[in-house]
């Protein structure tokens, strides 16, 4: 098995190189393969000292100590500057059976993009949020990919000297810095992904509302997902931590869009955003996700429309599911 570590600052000092390098023989690896970018403006591709491009290749143990010693690890040179879209790069990674790499959230969508290109096994590291960009949401509901197991507490904790960190942990450490969110997006099938989510709650209509602009109900928590409807349900982004095929359909996302099975029924006509300070601001937000009408005025942020008979919550981004 081969596998591909892309995009470094320093593949020398970079914890999956240790960690692959480091249990070689006893992961049966056949080659190790690492990049790192070549250093040129300052932006989050290329945060670094690195004067040239490099790529290592360790082929394992060659004197019997089962430790990568540097005259072990071939650190060569390439021509371009590294990016993960050059030919150099793409030749690496078609050498590969599993990549695992934590690429520049800002480039994800693109990353992604190209194993699925290529075909590619992987298990990277990206934000909850890009669960709702429409390209990583499509490959999810066409069951192309997925999240693995999370990290403890939803949050990853990172080393870089570069980054000073503002955000409080426990287990703090020099240069640590701590990252909310975060996910293992793979397309290697586990356990998890198939254990049914115990369902306990029934159904009744004044705990589960009807949307206004979509024909599904509002499900706030995914362990209160309802054991006996089988309609659409909205349920929150995290649900995809729970999320077993088998169990469930994946029909669409409170976006506004029209490009998936489970579309709004209804579009907005002039509608407003009515703030708590008494200001009224353009309410465009109000077609870009679900909401929940209300005859009496709610508290905090609401919204009007021409075609809207009474008040609009405005709800954050759901995912439409529907039981098998």
């Amino acid at each position: 098995m081969v596998i591909f570590i892309g995009i470094y600052n320093d593949p020398r000092v970079s914890n999956f190189f240790h960690y692959f390098s480091h249990n070689f023989e006893k992961l049966g690896l056949k080659k190790l393969i690492t990049t790192c970018y070549k250093n040129q403006e300052r932006d989050l591709f290329s945060q670094h000292n690195s004067e040239n491009a490099i790529y290592l290749e360790y082929n394992g143990d060659k004197n019997g100590n089962f430790v990568p010693d540097i005259n072990e690890i071939g650190i060569k040179p390439l021509k371009g500057d590294g990016d993960f879209r050059s030919s150099e790069s793409i030749s690496l990674l078609t050498q590969a059976d599993i990549v695992v790499t934590n690429p520049p959230f800002s480039l994800f969508r693109e990353y992604i993009a190209q194993l699925i290109e290529y075909d590619k096994k992987f298990v990277v590291i990206g934000h909850q949020n890009a669960t709702k960009y429409k390209e990583i949401f499509r490959l999810i509901k066409d069951n192309k990919i997925w999240l693995g197991n999370g990290f403890k507490g939803g949050a990853g904790h990172f080393i870089n000297e570069h980054y000073e960190d503002y955000a409080t942990a426990t287990d703090r450490k020099e240069g640590m810095i701590r990252v909310s969110g975060v996910h293992w997006f793979t397309n290697l099938d586990l356990n998890k992904r198939h254990e049914d989510l115990i369902l306990y709650k029934t159904y009744n209509e004044e705990e589960y509302p009807k949307y206004d602009n979509y024909d599904a109900i509002e499900v706030s928590k995914t362990n209160e997902i309802p054991i006996d409807y089988d309609g659409v349900m909205g349920v929150p982004i995290t649900f995809l931590d729970k999320y077993n095929p088998d169990q469930f359909d994946i029909v669409g996302m409170t976006s506004g869009r029209d490009e998936f099975e489970a579309t709004p029924t209804k579009k907005y006509i002039n509608p407003k955003q009515h703030n708590e300070n008494g200001t009224i601001t353009n309410g465009s937000k109000a077609n870009t996700s679900s909401t929940i009408l209300y005859k009496t005025k709610p508290e905090g942020v609401y919204y009007t429309a021409d075609n809207a008979d009474g008040y609009l919550k405005v709800l954050y981004t759901r995912f439409l599911i529907k039981r098998k």
